[in-house]
């Protein structure tokens, strides 16, 4: 007898034009950097690989340019000649032979370009010389012999995807890009044949669709990827989407429409193209609702859907036919499997910190995952294989590098215990938590411990481990994770200021009425996140930070988030400045470019967010390893205890010291 499953719509076939999807679950479009030369690569393989050997129904590709003027990055994949149709053939089978189907986007940035092969500033195409507020790019208005150029640049690219063996096409209209600009009325100013009216408008992206569809010929998907609102001040807004839209269908150009939400062209505008974790589950699904509403084909919708039940609720609501769950893909690979298995509690969930995803992507690395440094390293990591000699291993330390080692070792076989000093597991995660907008980070500890006891590890909480404790184990290999302390600068301080360290606010410690400045070393999410939380608290603050902006160091969408946060709390920013010292009511700070003094009267607290000291009480320099019977080879260092850094690096750690034993 078969056990119905919880998840019934999300699980069950979709048709889209002439393909049906095994599933509702779809990987869409997104940039890996694991393209070379703008050409599929065996790395990029072996990431949807494993996407697909998860049970994704539905791989959509990272954007295939149409046209050589469609180069916005250095690793962006091109479908500009024949010569690409062996890579992506490679890629297809590797999909096919797990069941999930697989589309290419077809792409041209317009006058979104990010960078160039040498540095210099490429001469960017657009409907009309009007430049992008986001990248300060002024383009060039295209000729008319350009335009027809890049029109058939979309049919020849989906012909070489087609020839390739891929199941369909997405033709990117979405964020901003090309055809979006030529759409918008603030963006397209021509009087020429492509502009002046709503009709000349639309005619670039209909031809667009014309030419795929014709030169891939019938059986092929085409299908449209676009914002339902770009939420930009120049970007399209709800009513014209579901105009173009509904066109479009009508005229038989559509299989489906994927559907997001923002734009690339304005810094209020990107934070949805990977919504960061302020923002709610599912929050586009509405937009989906509004543009299935006025068309006949599936519609699918991307936005924060990051758990199974999310995305089978807006199912069900008729809010859209699929969902796209990219990052919680990237997260867990094996996310459908685990749908369909009944092992939905087992999904390691992605807590939207866009920071080794598309954070790693505008920084110009590989994809990968704070929680799972396997994404993106699939040829080192994703099939470790079992140990051969079982050995007794012992973490110290409950953070995420001590779990993440812990959950790799016992995975692959050896009996693991794991020593946390303190009452939970977590480290420094518990106190990222506790943040305004930043209640989600805590799931990171969640899903790392749930691996560990899953596991088999055996996870001792309020055991503090020494060099005797080590002795008395007898371990066969020890992982140090013991974590960092908040850094105290010299700093003269005169007649007992009250200066706190930002651990200690977020742990609800009493803070004195009045101006309160949070002093920022490293422009990261603590003293920005502490300066939200006591602003939350009634504070008058003033953030001063030593680098240019606060949240310096945060990805982009994340920091323009926390940023619009600060104006509303009407938080003071210093930008530029060092701590220096402090009495009773005023704050002693240095320039970081000119060395002068710069002091801040009628202060009631100082914060400090200064950064973070390793704790070294165990290292394998101080202990007798002879005489605990173990070799430098067997105690191996991970995370801040080795330099305070992130999550991400402390997993990777864990990851690679489980690896090695």
């Amino acid at each position: 007898m078969t056990t119905a499953t919880p998840f019934p719509r999300l699980l069950s076939p979709l048709r889209i034009g002439g393909v049906t999807l095994p599933n509702r679950i779809v990987s869409s479009g997104h940039d890996t950097v694991l393209a070379e030369d703008g050409a599929v690569t065996e790395d990029l393989i072996a990431y949807h690989e494993a996407r697909a050997a998860g049970g994704v129904g539905l791989i959509v590709l990272q954007v295939s340019g149409v046209h050589e003027s469609a180069r916005y990055t250095t690793h962006v994949l091109m479908a500009t000649d024949d010569s690409c149709v062996p890579g992506y053939a490679r890629l297809a089978r590797a999909v096919h032979r797990h069941g999930t189907k697989v589309f290419g986007q077809l792409f041209h940035p317009g006058r979104e370009i990010l960078e160039s092969a040498d540095g210099t500033a490429p001469v960017a195409w657009a409907p009309s010389a009007v430049p992008s507020e986001r990248f300060h790019v002024m383009p060039r208005a295209m000729t008319e012999q350009e335009i027809h150029e890049v029109v058939d640049g979309y049919g020849r690219a989906a012909r070489r995807l087609r020839d390739a063996g891929l199941d369909g096409v997405e033709v990117v209209a979405s964020h901003g890009y090309l055809p979006a600009q030529f759409l918008s009325p603030h963006v397209n100013v021509r009087t020429d044949g492509w502009g002046g009216d709503p009709e000349r408008r639309l005619r670039f992206l209909r031809e667009a669709l014309r030419s795929a569809r014709e030169q891939a010929g019938p059986g092929f998907a085409v299908g449209l990827r676009v914002s339902g609102d770009e939420l930009s001040h120049d970007g399209l807004d709800t009513t014209l989407v579901l105009e173009t839209v509904a066109r479009l269908d009508g005229e038989g150009l559509l299989d489906y429409v994927s559907v997001c939400a923002g734009s690339s062209s304005s810094l209020s505008g990107a934070q949805h193209i990977a919504p960061p974790m302020a923002r709610p589950a599912g929050y586009t699904a509405p937009l989906a609702a509004r543009v299935r509403a006025v068309v006949g084909v599936p519609v699918m919708v991307a936005g924060r859907v990051n758990q199974p039940q999310e995305a089978e609720q807006i199912i069900a609501g008729g809010q859209a036919d699929a969902c796209a769950m990219t990052r919680a893909l990237i997260c867990d690979p094996e996310l459908p499997a685990k749908t369909a298995d009944g092992r939905a509690e087992e999904i390691r969930a992605c807590v939207g910190c866009n920071q080794a995803c598309i954070g790693h992507f505008q920084l110009g690395h590989p994809i990968s995952c704070i929680q799972h440094p396997e994404t993106g390293r699939e040829r080192r990591f994703a099939l470790l294989p079992p140990v051969t000699r079982r050995r007794k291993v012992l973490v110290v330390g409950g953070g995420p590098a001590g779990l993440k080692a812990a959950a790799v070792a016992a995975g692959r076989g050896h009996a693991v215990e794991l020593h946390e000093a303190g009452r939970r597991v977590g480290g420094q995660v518990l106190l990222a938590e506790r943040l305004p907008g930043r209640a989600e980070f805590g799931g990171v500890i969640t899903n790392l411990e749930g691996e560990a006891r899953r596991a088999g590890v055996r996870v001792l909480t309020g055991s503090r481990i020494d060099a005797a404790a080590l002795a008395a184990a007898s371990p066969d290999a020890v992982v140090l994770a013991t974590g960092a302390l908040p850094r105290r600068p010299p700093l003269e301080l005169v007649d007992e200021p009250v200066v706190l360290d930002a651990w200690a606010v977020i742990r609800g410690a009493e803070v004195p009425r009045g101006r309160v400045v949070v002093a920022d070393w490293r422009g990261d999410w603590i003293g920005l996140g502490v300066a939200l939380l006591l602003a939350g608290r009634g504070r008058k603050v003033t953030l001063c930070v030593t680098g240019f902006a606060a949240g310096e160091h945060l990805q982009q969408y994340v920091r323009a988030g926390m940023l619009a946060d600060a104006v509303r709390a009407r938080i003071e920013v210093v930008p530029n400045v060092r701590l220096y010292g402090a009495d009773p009511d005023t704050v002693y700070l240095q320039h970081t470019l000119t060395e002068e003094a710069v002091l801040l009267e009628d202060v009631a607290a100082v914060v400090l967010a200064q950064g973070h000291t390793p704790v070294t009480d165990l290292t394998p320099a101080g202990l007798d390893l002879p005489a605990l019977g173990l070799s430098a080879e067997r105690v191996l260092t991970v995370g801040d205890c080795v330099s305070p850094r992130t999550v991400e690096e402390a997993v990777l750690e864990g990851l690679t010291a489980a690896a090695s034993l």
